[in-house]
């Protein structure tokens, strides 16, 4: 098997955390990381790049595996396809201009890319499961907690799974009126008629839980992440898929037979 050499993108706690399962993958070598942020040098004893093209050039990587932010992630997106170099994101967040950016030129340069709202193989088969449920309650909603340093709310998480949800009915879930909100926002988003709630608190990782309610029953699916660690086997198995793919494929789902 041809060792697959693998840039990190991000020199954070997730950077660090990605680097480590890589080194501890088999067949992969993780080679450089490249921030747009950072300061030229090295990062966890491997050389660490500013400008994603000089790295993906004098590394001569097969792939790169983003979880940074939705103004970094285009930029290092565009250098890895003009590169022939596979992305695998886990950036939430991202534009829908950019998505048909990217899948149109994966697909136009035969280049692979995976982008996935969350690589916890828990949470891939949360979303699954609550896809299924979708079509036999007419009521639901997402409750989703995560760190207090989370950018983004709802989490790509929540909204992937009501997007999905959504997609396998006819109509959008019932999504019952408050005649009284005494404070402004209580009942959370809304997206296809369901509810989403955020929660952030330090000691938190990454948890979701969506509730179906229906005549006399409810049905909880729950999926908790109590650490980082908990996406690698996702990562590791996205970023071996990725090299056998000449298109993009957006959620693990996809990948693992579930879609």
């Amino acid at each position: 098997m041809t060792e697959i050499r693998v840039v990190v993108s991000g020199s954070g706690k997730m950077g660090r955390q990605v680097g480590e399962a890589v080194a501890a993958a088999e067949g992969m070598t993780p080679v450089a990381y490249v921030d747009g942020l950072a300061a030229p040098g090295t990062f966890a004893g491997l050389p660490l790049y500013r400008d994603a093209g000089q790295c993906f050039a004098e590394t001569k990587a097969d792939a790169v595996i983003d979880f940074t932010n939705a103004a970094w992630t285009p930029v290092l997106a565009k250098a890895a396809l003009a590169a022939g170099v596979r992305p695998v994101i886990g950036t939430t967040g991202l534009p829908a201009e950019f998505m048909r950016w990217l899948e149109s030129e994966s697909r136009g340069r035969k280049v692979g890319a995976v982008v996935a709202a969350n690589f916890a193989i828990g949470a891939v088969l949360m979303m699954h499961f609550a896809r299924q449920a979708a079509r036999f309650f007419d009521n639901a909603e997402i409750i989703e907690l995560h760190h207090d340093q989370k950018v983004d709310a709802p989490s790509g998480t929540a909204k992937t799974t009501a997007e999905l949800m959504r997609a396998e009915r006819k109509a959008p879930f019932i999504h019952p009126p408050t005649e009284k909100e005494t404070i402004p926002g209580t009942r959370g988003g809304e997206l296809g008629g369901i509810a989403i709630h955020s929660v952030r608190l330090p000691g938190l990782v990454a948890h979701q839980e969506v509730i179906f309610g229906g005549i006399g029953q409810t049905l909880t699916i729950r999926h908790d992440s109590t650490g980082r660690d908990s996406f690698m086997p996702g990562v590791i198995a996205a970023t071996r898929a990725v090299m056998g793919l000449d298109h993009l494929v957006v959620g693990l789902d996809a990948l693992f037979g579930l879609a």
